[in-house]
């Protein structure tokens, strides 16, 4: 195994300069941060992170705290977290809450006031106010991923303008029936997410003159399981259906195409669907929905973090993520 020494000798620069360009600290000139990390690759050299650690006071190590890792989102964000980490020999520390909000005391009280972490990155979380005060004590970066967050920086869609843009496609093919598949998610998750998504959703139905009917807006948990069988409830019930139903996320739109087939209808002869997202299975579907990239919020966050560990001027504002329409086969006009 190589050490930074070799390194420096392939390159012809200093240890000093390896050091600092496979670090990702500022002062390198990009040919030559991208010479020394690909001479390192080629030798083999791995860089001790207890001894940069010692050298700098830092761990080398990002901090990122999940609900779960059984969604398609948190895992392509950290699948973006995970790429400029490495990019810059840095490590990750998951924090993982397991989908049970009792796991958050072993997480703020315990693991991360171990100091194991120079930064924090959070995914579609809300703080406690108790947990704002423990993330402030120790003074590290700190950003969220996925749903604005009051008093700390995000990087995300802005949920209320992806919601409107996605009811409008419903709205101008000529649907005046329309159904919003979201709502609740578990405690202690980010809710300004479901609930801009649904303002969003209200705002286009007023601004078209349209009726937002109670029993049509409907929780879906944000997973194909939940999503189909609230839309089978929904269809279940006496009297009139939607012609059109938007989901706020791809996987309840999926579930509410699988819960129309359960019921007999065609998908977008009886009912269109439309969703946010662009999930891996959303083209298998063939559904329309407002595309985003978890994977480039990831990667932008912890761009942010890792800029100011290196020195970089802290970033205080929040980050607006793209999302567009992407216009497949599960949206038609109403028969």
């Amino acid at each position: 195994m190589a050490g930074i020494e070799e390194v420096a000798r392939a390159t012809g620069v200093s240890t000093a300069t390896v050091s600092r360009a496979l670090r990702g600290l500022p002062n390198v000139s990009d040919t030559t941060r991208a010479a020394v990390r690909r001479a390192a690759d080629e030798l083999g050299y791995v860089a001790s992170s207890s001894a940069s650690g010692l050298a700098s006071g830092r761990t080398l190590a990002l901090g990122v705290v999940v609900p779960s890792v059984s969604r398609w989102f948190y895992t392509q964000v950290l699948e973006g977290v995970d790429a400029e980490l490495r990019s810059a020999s840095y490590d990750m520390i998951l924090f993982n809450l397991g989908g049970h909000r009792g796991d958050r005391e072993r997480v703020f009280h315990r693991s991360i006031l171990r100091k194991r972490t120079d930064a924090l990155l959070a995914l579609c979380l809300d703080f406690t106010p108790d947990e704002r005060e423990q993330l402030a004590s120790l003074g590290h970066p700190t950003i969220v991923v996925g749903g604005p967050v009051k008093g700390l920086r995000s990087v995300g869609i802005d949920e209320k303008a992806t919601a409107r843009e996605a009811t409008n496609h419903l709205i101008g093919l000529g649907h005046t029936e329309i159904a919003h598949l979201g709502g609740e998610d578990e405690e202690g998750l980010n809710s300004n997410v479901p609930a801009g998504r649904l303002r969003g959703f209200e705002k286009a139905m007023r601004a078209a003159h349209l009726t937002v009917r109670p029993e049509w807006v409907i929780p879906g948990g944000f997973s194909l399981p939940e999503g189909r069988a609230a839309m089978n409830r929904l269809l279940d019930r006496p009297g009139p259906k939607p012609t059109a139903v938007f989901a706020g996320s791809d996987e309840m739109a999926m579930g509410a195409m699988l819960a129309a087939a359960d019921h007999g209808l065609r998908v977008p002869d009886d009912l269109s669907v439309i969703g946010i997202d662009d999930h891996d299975y959303s083209a298998c579907f063939g559904l329309t929905t407002m595309a985003q990239s978890p994977f480039e919020q990831g990667s932008a966050a912890t761009r942010i973090l890792l800029d100011e560990l290196a020195g970089g001027e802290p970033r205080a504002g929040s980050v607006r993520s793209p999302a567009h329409l992407v216009v497949r086969t599960s949206t038609a006009p109403p028969r």
